[in-house]
């Protein structure tokens, strides 16, 4: 598989919320970059992690639209989008839809760092809403 090939199929993954899968993906020392610049370092933490987060976002998806890459590193550009859940319920007035890109590093056929860059923003005003509710 090429590096693009890789990226996309760790997308794929993602999309698909199968855990297992996502994280046959990684490299065992994978790297997950939060947009804020946290970094989250692991395939057994970011196991948890992305299991975590499709519980908060269970319905969890990326769009992309456009693709580069150059020698082991793939980026993408399109859109995240997802609901927060709220006591079990995909509510409408939780769902969000932001301009994103990504960052893959791709090691053989696993993904050694993935990098997320989008506006939280719309995210944090649901989020500070339904902990006010």
């Amino acid at each position: 598989m090429t590096v693009r090939q890789v990226a996309l199929a760790f997308v794929e993954a993602i999309n698909s919320r199968d855990n297992a899968r996502l994280s046959e993906w990684m490299t065992s020392g994978h790297v997950f970059v939060d947009s804020d610049g946290s970094e989250y370092a692991g395939r057994e933490r970011m196991r948890a992690g992305w299991a975590d987060y499709f519980a908060m976002v269970p319905d969890y998806r990326i769009e992309v639209h456009e693709v580069f890459d150059r020698a082991d590193m793939v980026v993408m550009l399109g859109y995240a989008e997802g609901t927060f859940s709220q006591d079990g319920a995909l509510k409408n007035e939780n769902h969000w839809r932001v301009p994103a890109a990504w960052r893959a590093v791709v090691s053989g056929q696993e993904v050694a760092l993935w990098q997320v860059y989008v506006n939280p923003e719309p995210m944090q005003r649901i989020m500070e809403r339904m902990e006010a509710s």
